[in-house]
């Protein structure tokens, strides 16, 4: 059974990826906002898919139990709308959004745009996966730069790939499976130093939780001057609608046409435009959730450093760190203790990836931790 979104693009995707042989050396309480989390019916607790542990917040949750009475209504009013009102929130124009069925379609509608065959992707290694089964559906190959021992984008090694031949370059920031950031002023110099004839798409889909700093600015927030560029965000995360599948794309208006040549009709459902744009009003529920994500992710920090772990620095809703031991071992003894954490990450063969819960799942995730069957000592960094 495939159980995810992830298992289900890796079964669409084919053939071997393009790798660069690269060195590895690296081996509260917050406001009160009354969340009531969702009801799990399987037993297990779930910190597999980087989701809003909290939410949707409980004004979206009004939302959509009220909007479904139009659930026989194709929503195509809504989705000009929405649209509109997507680009009054980013200011810009509403021709500059596209929106799509989570932001994985709006990366299949990027693929099948600018590549095809005898085109190229290039992206990192290890990051979200999607984009690099839709390039290959294209038939395009596809290169991947191993992250630098920091964990940020290879940017001068994604550089050396880059061709005359029409490029798309994918960069996830926040990185995913990492938590890591490349920064802003090393990508704004990578994307002056393409070829012209190169798109860039940068995924912002953990922008929420990143923050404010020097080392980064979103792209929607602060653009280049670049009709080359791509912004992706989705409504998975923060907001807390992982199951009702919205995403969207801030572009020039010509790029936005040439992508959307390949949208689905219709894909956008009654619901989530009406939840999406609660959302989106709900302000001070964005900001509970941005702050118990701080302060959950730092008591992970706190755990960890208790127990002697250093994981990679996360600026998402989700950590990385090594076991020292295989990935695979450590994923099954979660499942036995009826915890689901990410999958393995070949590029990381010792690393797991944990999504953030509510304080009582990351209990009971530390004291599956303190169970594991290895010496403590050979679990430190």
């Amino acid at each position: 059974m495939i159980t995810s979104r992830r298992g289900f693009l890796r079964l669409l995707g084919a053939g071997t990826t393009a790798g660069i042989a690269m060195p590895w050396p690296i081996m509260a309480a917050s406001r009160a906002i009354a969340f009531e989390p969702p009801a799990q019916d399987d037993g297990f607790i779930r910190l597999n898919n980087n989701e809003n542990a909290y939410g949707p917040s409980p004004k979206v949750e009004e939302v959509i139990r009220s909007s479904s009475a139009g659930a026989n209504r194709y929503p195509f009013r809504e989705y000009r709308w929405l649209r509109e009102k997507i680009a009054g929130v980013n200011h810009v124009k509403p021709e500059q959004v596209l929106l799509g069925c989570g932001s994985t379609e709006i990366l299949r509608m990027a693929a099948f745009a600018f590549l095809g065959r005898g085109k190229q992707l290039i992206q990192a290694s290890p990051t979200f996966e999607a984009i690099e089964h839709y390039a290959r559906s294209a038939e395009s190959e596809v290169v991947s730069v191993r992250l630098t021992p920091a964990f940020a984008h290879d940017l001068d090694g994604m550089l050396a790939h880059a061709s005359a031949s029409n490029t798309l370059v994918y960069i996830c920031n926040p990185n995913n499976p990492t938590a890591s950031l490349t920064p802003r002023k090393d990508i704004e110099s990578f994307i002056r130093k393409l070829p012209g004839s190169t798109f860039v798409i940068i995924d912002e889909a953990y922008h929420h939780y990143a923050g404010q700093s020097g080392m980064y600015a979103s792209f929607i927030d602060r653009p280049l001057d670049d009709e080359r560029v791509i912004v992706t965000r989705t409504f998975s995360k923060v907001y807390g609608l992982a199951g009702l599948r919205l995403g969207y794309a801030v572009a020039s208006p010509k790029v936005i046409l040439q992508m959307q040549k390949f949208a689905t009709e219709a894909s956008i459902n009654a619901i989530v435009t009406q939840a999406a744009a609660a959302a989106l009003d709900d302000v001070d529920a964005t900001a509970d959730f941005i702050q118990r994500n701080t302060n959950d992710r730092q008591e992970f920090f706190n755990q960890a450093m208790a127990r002697a772990v250093k994981p990679i620095d996360s600026h998402a809703n989700f950590v990385m760190m090594n076991t020292f031991h295989p990935a695979e071992e450590v994923i099954e003894h979660f499942r036995k203790n009826n915890i689901l954490i990410g999958r393995h990450f070949p590029a990381l063969d010792t690393h797991v990836r944990i999504s953030l819960g509510r304080p009582e799942e990351m209990s009971a995730f530390w004291r599956a931790w303190d169970t594991l069957p290895y010496p403590k000592h050979s679990m430190q960094h």
